[in-house]
């Protein structure tokens, strides 16, 4: 599965305030936001980090329960608990207003800003629409998980894994891709009336808070105005389009190739089952169709996984295990060995050893006798040292790379424990998401041989070009989709996208920003946006089209520090103390501090700025424009 297919449910557990106030009085009272508070503003914030500190776990183990073991009963279990925090949550913001003006330091009002802004899902202060609003959340969350394709009966039912091994087939034939994409599209279109629903009371809670729908409350977490946030956004866009839109050009004459242009047209758009990915947001597994030099340092970190999984089960069967039985143990054992892998990186930068709770507790296989949310996700479950993963990895080189990108969640769960729990949490939610992807940009062809994944390969400038060109199909084709998402949330949230055009604006605008097109035609009958989990699951997406930006920015002051004069795409810190130094101490700041600072702290600058992934893919960029001289680049979205 796609790395950034995977939510990171960790902060979501933040977000939801896993606790309710015991001591309060009840949702279901009157407003006591009109009398004078009894305490500070000091003491109301200690109460509310004591509260949460003490409800945390149960509000955790529900989310983590109904995420590896989906039935109705862990349904009603999460959906309860999800209630009982939004409730606290609720009733916590309603108090916190009689604060309102104030003196108080700085800590203080910091800690009430971001309570107020603490849920991606504001419920509306009515108990019986609260509970209305997590039970359809909660069912919409389960629609995906279970979701499956079976086009000739129960017994030809089809997972997403499975589907998607189908869209990142290196045979690349279309009408399988088309079967599989069509499948997947069919789990969705039942969550259209909840998903409707569900904007109408969220916008309420969100109302109930101050702000005039949900799309203005999310960009309201980024210490600036929502108006100021769009603005930084748009500019950052800017400066990356022209890298996506050569890469598009260049790969949508390769396609042509391939397909022919009854299929492909050289200058329209593309189809989206084309692209190796499910929702054409990352396109690393057509690199065989694109690949510039074929056969020049091919960086093949799949077949040595898998010849490493095939010695282990080999020996274990010659041990006299059963074979079936030996191919899960070798694969439980790779698969460990895989997220070790991971934290090495991480203790080599000066940063500890993963708790010993950690191995026991995360879930890294898919069980063989239950149903699990795949998506990999970070869980900090107490706030303290119960950290955990939930992967169902497979031994090949896009999920070790998922492994070290969820560890970077972890480890900065673990560098804010020390902060009361309404300041711990990302500068903002694209640092946690950038965290783990810089490390991802370490993982240089001379760190995968020290590593016995890859064999020891000629630096050329074609081994640069085709191993740039890889991670370009990843990180450079990943940035208009993760500036989409929530384009369209946004517009949905605020009524400029009517449920009557749901669709609709959905592939106006991966036509706009990505040049793509449904592969085959689509109507309001359709729910395609609920084919990808950040929709049902209610997961703010922006986060990961600024940790894009962001991870190279981060990478460049990192490689500074350890001494790198070389050019930034070759530099890999592992191992280096002076840059994890410098990683740790932005880490530890949690959510204490404005991004701003925090950034200074790493970087010296208080703006995220995008000339770093310029500077690194200069190589490809020059080549591509060469490549492209006499194609009709561009496309019309109309």
């Amino acid at each position: 599965m796609n790395k950034l297919a995977r939510s990171y449910i960790a902060l979501l557990l933040c977000v939801f305030l896993a606790a309710c106030d015991r001591t309060s009085p009840s949702h279901e009272q009157t407003s006591t936001s009109d009398t004078a508070p009894a305490e500070s503003p000091k003491e109301f914030v200690a109460g509310v980090n004591q509260a949460l500190e003490e409800l945390y776990k149960e509000e955790a183990a529900a989310n983590w329960i109904r995420a590896t073991y989906i039935t109705e009963d862990s349904a009603l279990i999460a959906a309860k608990a999800q209630a009982r925090s939004l409730a606290f949550h609720s009733d916590a913001v309603k108090r916190s207003t009689r604060y309102a003006g104030q003196p108080m330091d700085e800590e203080t009002s910091r800690s009430i800003l971001l309570l107020k802004l603490a849920t991606a899902m504001p419920a509306p202060d009515d108990p019986a629409k609260r509970d209305e609003l997590t039970t359809i959340a909660t069912r919409m969350e389960g629609m995906y998980g279970e979701g499956k394709y079976c086009p000739g009966g129960s017994d030809t039912c089809q997972t997403l894994n499975d589907l998607e091994q189908i869209m990142a087939d290196r045979q690349h034939d279309y009408d399988a891709q088309l079967d599989a994409w069509i499948g997947w599209h069919t789990i969705s279109p039942p969550m259209r009336e909840d998903y409707r629903r569900f904007v109408e009371l969220a916008n309420e809670g969100a109302r109930e808070l101050g702000f005039s729908n949900l799309g203005e409350m999310w960009r309201s977490g980024y210490d600036m105005t929502p108006a100021e946030f769009e603005q930084e956004t748009d500019r950052l866009w800017g400066q990356v389009k022209p890298l996506y839109d050569q890469l598009h050009c260049y790969v949508r004459d390769r396609l042509a190739d391939r397909y022919g242009e009854e299929k492909v047209s050289r200058t329209g758009l593309l189809p989206a089952h084309l692209l190796g990915n499910m929702w054409a947001q990352q396109w690393g597994e057509i690199y065989d169709l694109v690949e510039p030099y074929p056969g020049v340092s091919d960086l093949d970190v799949d077949s040595t996984l898998e010849g490493r999984l095939e010695q282990a089960r080999q020996q274990k069967i010659a041990g006299g295990v059963d074979p079936a039985e030996a191919g899960l143990q070798a694969k439980d054992e790779l698969v460990r060995d895989m997220v070790r892998m991971a934290e090495d990186f991480y203790v080599s930068l000066g940063m500890p050893q993963l708790p010993e709770t950690f191995w026991e507790r995360s879930l890294l296989l898919k069980p063989r006798d239950r149903e699990v949310v795949c998506h990999a996700s970070a869980w900090s479950m107490d706030g303290k040292e119960d950290v955990r993963i939930k992967q169902c990895l497979e031994p090949t080189g896009e999920e070790l790379y998922t492994a070290f990108h969820e560890l970077g969640h972890v480890y900065y769960d673990l560098h804010y424990k020390h902060l009361p729990p309404l300041l711990q949490g990302g500068a903002h939610d694209g640092f946690h998401e950038a965290i783990g992807d810089t490390i991802n940009l370490s993982m240089t062809p001379d760190y995968l041989v020290r590593q016995g994944l890859v064999n020891a390969a000629q630096q050329s400038r074609e081994a640069t070009i085709n191993e740039q060109m890889k991670q370009a199909l990843d990180k450079i084709a990943f940035l208009p989709f993760g500036r989409l998402i929530d384009q369209w949330r946004w517009a949905v949230f605020d009524g400029r996208t009517p449920p009557d055009r749901y669709n609709q604006s959905w592939w106006d605008l991966r036509a706009q920003y990505q040049g793509i097109r449904p592969p085959i035609e689509r109507s309001e009958a359709d729910f395609d946006p609920g084919a990808k989990y950040h929709i049902p699951g209610n997961t703010p997406y922006t986060r990961y089209f600024l940790a894009f930006i962001l991870q190279f920015q981060f990478q460049k002051v990192l490689c500074a520090a350890a001494g790198w004069q070389g050019p930034l795409h070759e530099c890999s810190i592992y191992g280096n103390k002076e840059a994890g130094q410098r990683f740790m101490a932005m880490l530890s700041l949690g959510a204490s501090r404005p991004w701003q600072e925090a950034l200074a702290q790493m970087t010296g600058t208080r703006d995220m700025d995008a000339a770093a992934i310029i500077e690194y893919f200069t190589p490809l960029m020059e080549w591509l424009r060469e490549q492209n001289t006499g194609r009709e680049c561009g496309w019309s979205a109309g």
